[in-house]
């Protein structure tokens, strides 16, 4: 029998595998998968593991499952965009313009709410925190580094500071997404060290326990990268591919 950690790693590479298919379009919406002897041999693995792995695609919204129905792909309006493994999938096949349209829109309805609870409720130890992502992307911007983990902090510190349970989950679930938005806006050369003045001001703002002042900078900061993620993406055809791990500023 095959130790625990290693049945796990056959799982997760499977779901892994027909995960990027689906998204892909290697299956398309509608069609049903491969029959279970056929996948086991494409993919090496037992019937087990091919059932367990289309029970996690499910649960993410990307296949349905019935007696009748077999095992269909469901449209995109039906995925699971919370999921990081479902936006990590997307940014390696490719972003779509769709899909960071409704990522901007998603940034602009959240964070200002939850920046405007932070600073009337952020403790001592939240801000200490906040703080130390910001110094992160400081020292990366200054020395080289990895700019794109501390963004991500930053802004998840945020949403932790607002004590509102719905929004600290989400802080989880909006990482895949917002890492995605910071890799575009960061490629652009001084793109991190034009932006950090403006964290710097959100950060002051929830200090000072002035919750418009933090609503206004963080939209600031909002429409900011999205003027950034144009001016990339403006004369490109093709949508970038993010890949892990995150890239690496040099130094300034």
């Amino acid at each position: 029998m095959k130790p625990l950690y290693l049945i796990k790693n056959v799982h997760g590479r499977t779901v892994d595998l027909l995960g990027n298919a689906i998204i892909s379009g290697a299956y398309a919406v509608g069609t049903s998968l491969p029959p279970e002897p056929l996948l086991c041999e494409q993919l090496g693995v037992s019937r087990t593991v091919v059932r367990e792995a289309v029970k996690s695609l499910v649960a993410k919204g990307l296949l349905i499952t019935g007696p009748k129905l077999g095992t269909r792909v469901l449209p995109e309006d039906q995925w699971n965009w919370f999921d990081p493994d479902v936006i990590s999938w997307q940014s390696q096949n490719g972003l779509t313009y769709d899909f960071l349209k409704d990522l901007q829109d998603l940034r602009r309805v959240v964070e200002p709410a939850a920046v405007r609870m932070a600073a009337e409720r952020a403790t001592q130890q939240d801000i200490t925190e906040i703080e130390a992502a910001f110094a992160g992307m400081k020292k990366a911007v200054e020395e080289g580094g990895d700019y794109v983990t501390f963004d991500l902090r930053f802004h998840q510190g945020l949403l932790r500071a607002s004590h509102n349970r719905m929004l600290v989950q989400m802080s989880k679930a909006l990482g895949a997404l917002l890492r995605t938005s910071f890799e575009i806006s960061t490629s652009l050369k001084d793109g991190p060290q034009s932006s950090l003045h403006l964290h710097r001001e959100v950060l002051d703002a929830v200090v000072a326990q002035d919750p418009q002042r933090a609503e206004q900078a963080i939209l600031k900061l909002i429409d900011g990268a999205r003027d950034d993620i144009q001016l990339v993406l403006g004369p490109r055809k093709r949508l970038p591919k993010i890949t892990q791990p995150a890239s690496q500023l040099k130094a300034a």
